[in-house]
């Protein structure tokens, strides 16, 4: 182990490799970089860096590696579960200043980015070309490719185009040790492991993320977006699996439920019926022909499972404004609550109604509101918690719940996360989830890239001791104990 660095020496050392003014050392400078989304953690860095180039990232990385000094990169900090709650012994590295869009490749319908590009900047880039990329998260108009990439982030529209993995072509990656490496091509196919995949949804803990290469898509000929109305949640479901095995993949299959429909009405009034049990939002895209056929097809399911009311949007500006109340279902839930609690968890579609049931139930149990928005094509939920931190008690009955939908989720089969990765949340339902031995491996491939865990240790894979100890409190008293973190 190296001698221990003071932090003004350590400051002194970054200041040599970086603009002086890009080393944050002041806590009224380090406050913005306390938390992610997820507000209920936060630590405040050692300090903060803000490089501007690879050089400077390589520099800056070289002497962490040299006083083992944890690192935790960061996009726009947009991540919902604490995956990049700094370290307070270790720095914290914001890419947002490697922002360029280096080349949009029309021939090979690419976009090679670095990692502090936003997310619809991409689309923004190629919009001239007539192409856009598909991934589309709820915060795209802020969060980065490379955060993106972290949590392997799907959105609206990943039903029918696929999450960030089926959408990355090439990453350029820097080991802990200063190793640059080229992942995959603009090929579709690369020879050997497939690290590319290995990388996407690791959560900043193998590599330092230095550019990407993204595959775009041309725009659809056309597309339709439909609104359903249900007086019965569960109903609404079964429409949702009844549009899937029937054929149909729309390119986007959404829902909400009562509240969130109300919170989004009142927030930026899109139309929504506001005595409906849940709405699904669908859109459907193809040629023209096709595309009828499939509006029909879908306007039979739905009234089959009782719709009480179906309406296809009648031009552009009217499907953009349905859709801006799903984009904005998560503000809107702010209006309702000082605080809330967004889940993240995916299970088979065929259990959706019985879970929604069940995540009521548990909502009763806890005396906490939960609003659903989510992905229900493919299963993703967001459960919303609704609840005041002011009030003693209650941040630690909204995380119980949270635990308790998401062991619900693995339960019927599913996952606990679907998108906003593991961070700092889900650390306890890791050891619900897998096996000893497979923590045992996840640690391994840990090992294997970062031996002395420096890239944003202590995320997404819990110790087998903790697991040890939470399988026996989990048998025992039938609950989990929360991670000994800072919170708020």
């Amino acid at each position: 182990m190296p001698e221990p660095i003071s932090t003004p020496d350590l400051a002194n050392q970054f200041c040599k490799v970086v603009p002086k003014d890009a080393v944050l050392t002041r806590d009224e400078q380090l406050m913005p970089y306390e938390c992610d989304a997820l507000t209920a953690y936060r630590q405040l860095p050692r300090l903060a860096l803000l490089p501007s180039s690879i050089e400077e990232i390589k520099a800056i990385v070289k002497i962490c590696n040299e006083y083992q000094i944890p690192i935790v990169a960061r996009g726009a900090g947009t991540s919902l579960s604490g995956g990049a709650l700094p370290h307070k012994d270790g720095i914290l590295l914001n890419l947002a200043k490697l922002s360029q869009i280096l080349e949009i490749d029309t021939q090979n319908r690419t976009a090679t980015v670095q990692p502090g590009v936003r997310n619809l900047a991409i689309s923004e880039a190629a919009e001239p070309y007539g192409l856009y990329y598909a991934p589309d998260p709820s915060s795209q108009i802020a969060c980065t490719i490379g955060g993106n990439i972290a949590e392997n982030s799907g959105g609206v529209h990943c039903l029918k185009y696929g999450l960030t993995l089926h959408n990355i072509l090439a990453l350029k990656i820097l080991t802990i040790e200063g190793e640059v490496l080229e992942l995959g091509g603009k090929n579709l196919d690369s020879p050997g492991y497939d690290l590319l995949a290995l990388m996407i949804g690791s959560e900043g803990m193998l590599g330092i993320t230095l550019e990407v290469t993204v595959k775009l898509l041309p725009h659809p000929h056309d597309k339709k977006v439909m609104l359903a109305a249900f007086d019965d949640i569960q109903r609404a479901g079964d429409a949702v699996n009844g549009i899937i095995s029937n054929g149909v993949i729309p390119a986007g299959l959404e829902m909400l439920d009562q509240l969130t429909i109300q919170a989004t009405e009142m927030y930026c009034n899109p139309g929504y019926p506001s005595n409906a049990a849940a709405i699904l939002i669908c859109e459907l895209d193809g040629f023209d022909e096709e595309l009828e056929t499939q509006v029909e097809l879908v306007k039979e399911i739905l009234n089959e499972h009782q719709a009480i009311e179906v309406r296809v949007a009648k031009d552009k500006q009217e499907a953009e404004l349905l859709w801006l109340g799903r984009k904005a279902s998560f503000p809107a839930l702010g209006n309702l609550t000082p605080d809330y609690y967004c889940m993240d968890g995916t299970i088979p579609r065929k259990h959706l109604a019985h879970v929604l049931e069940s995540i009521s139930n548990l909502s009763k149990k806890h005396g906490l509101r939960v609003a659903n928005v989510f992905h229900a094509g493919d299963g993703n939920l967001h459960p919303v918690i609704l609840y005041d931190a002011n009030i003693s008690g209650e941040l630690e009955i909204a995380e119980k719940l949270g635990g308790e939908i998401l062991e619900l989720c693995v339960t019927v089969g599913g996952t606990i996360t679907g998108e906003h990765g593991v961070g700092v949340e889900k650390l306890n339902q890791m050891c619900v989830q897998f096996s000893e031995a497979e923590i045992s491996t996840f640690h391994a491939i840990k090992a294997a890239f970062d031996e002395h865990e420096l890239l944003n240790p202590g995320k997404a894979i819990p110790t087998l001791h903790r697991c040890a100890e939470l399988g026996a409190m989990h048998v025992h008293q039938g609950k989990l104990p929360h991670p000994d973190l800072p919170r708020f």
